[in-house]
């Protein structure tokens, strides 16, 4: 399951989560975002109950960003306790988004 992210449920839905989460960092007009958006739909039903995905918009959320030292998207923070454990930058393959998953786990 994907969920929305913002400023009044990043902190139970990603630092309080008792499974870690992947947090992807995107925007509307990056393309690169829009490539990589089905593989997380997919990745998030593959991995239902053992990771939670979250979806951060940087324009609409850009404190949150800045807080994580984001400037390139799309961008992925691993999260795992409330700490970031893992970082992705770029639009990569499912094959390894599910490597630096499974990393986590």
């Amino acid at each position: 399951m994907e969920v929305t992210l913002n400023p009044d449920n990043f902190e139970s839905e990603v630092l309080n989560s008792d499974i870690p989460v992947l947090v992807d960092f995107w925007a509307d007009w990056c393309m690169p975002c829009k490539m990589v958006a089905p593989v997380l739909e997919e990745l998030a039903q593959e991995y239902e109950g053992k990771l939670k995905i979250g979806k951060l918009d940087v324009d609409e959320n850009a404190d949150i960003a800045a807080q994580y030292n984001i400037v390139s998207i799309p961008t992925m923070l691993f999260f795992k306790g409330g700490e970031v454990v893992k970082q992705q930058v770029g639009a990569v393959p499912k094959e390894q988004l599910k490597q630096s998953i499974d990393e986590i786990l």
